[in-house]
């Protein structure tokens, strides 16, 4: 497996001590994390997102396993090397970090999973797939606009810009090449404090019911918190109930 440089992106003070990385999901791209990024900018974080490999900036690559965008975002080291205060990822950028942190204890201190896409079964997969590549083909600000009214405009602008700048061929190996679709095996190896925050089980949310359940059960280190009436994508759908959740758990998790 070969890794790649994924090119970063930068919020708030570069010297602030605490370091938080942030990582996409499938079809968006460093950009789409704005909210979150600067939330975290703005409670005195530095907060560094990345394109993962075929997406915005970063190089393309000819494989895509889930595996090794965890390989690519372990390569990824604060400036002057050490772990990640914080890792924040969404979907498959979730379940890369989780696998990544389940891989090496020394990568992130605290780790955050938006609606984390664990585990996948055909079909979920399938559906995933037709709507990456329906959105490649034909997603423009009015579509998602009218899919997703309550964005903020941001969030749609660069929700198209993101699917445009990936890679079509990587979106559909990122589903192709993980027809084993499940990182769940590295959640009891965890050692980092993780939050959960899931999207509303009546509205598509990945990380719920008996999954949820069950992979809570793995780790003591696991929280869960939801979102009501937010879809998959919690940040865009409600970053302020999101940030608010986020914030809340890392100022306790401070607490002595």
């Amino acid at each position: 497996m070969s890794t790649v440089t994924l090119p970063r992106w930068h919020w708030g003070d570069p010297a602030s001590p605490r370091r938080a990385l942030l990582v996409h999901g499938l079809g968006s791209s460093a950009q789409t994390t704005w909210r979150l990024s600067e939330g975290l900018a703005d409670a005195g974080w530095s907060a560094t997102a990345v394109d993962l490999r075929g997406h915005g900036d970063a190089p393309r690559a000819s494989r895509y396993r889930i595996e090794d965008f965890a390989g690519d975002l372990l390569g990824t080291r604060p400036t002057g090397g050490g772990a990640w205060q914080l890792v924040v990822g969404h979907s498959i950028g979730a379940a890369a970090a989780a696998q990544a942190a389940g891989t090496d204890d020394g990568w992130a201190e605290r780790l955050v999973l938006l609606d984390p896409a664990l585990a996948l079964d055909a079909s979920a997969r399938q559906a995933v797939l037709d709507g990456q590549l329906a959105n490649f083909d034909a997603a423009t600000v009015a579509s998602i606009a009218e899919q997703f009214p309550h964005w903020h405009p941001l969030d749609i602008e660069f929700r198209v810009r993101a699917v445009k700048s990936a890679s079509r061929f990587a979106l559909e190996r990122a589903v192709l090449d993980n027809d084993d679709w499940d990182a769940t095996a590295f959640v009891p190896h965890i050692a980092a404090p993780t939050l959960v925050i899931a999207a509303d089980p009546d509205h598509g949310s990945m990380f719920a019911g008996e999954h949820a359940a069950t992979v809570l059960a793995t780790n003591p280190l696991l929280e869960l918190a939801v979102v009501p009436g937010a879809g998959h994508s919690v940040h865009r759908d409600a970053p302020e109930a999101t940030l608010r959740h986020l914030l809340d758990w890392l100022r306790a998790s401070e607490t002595p």
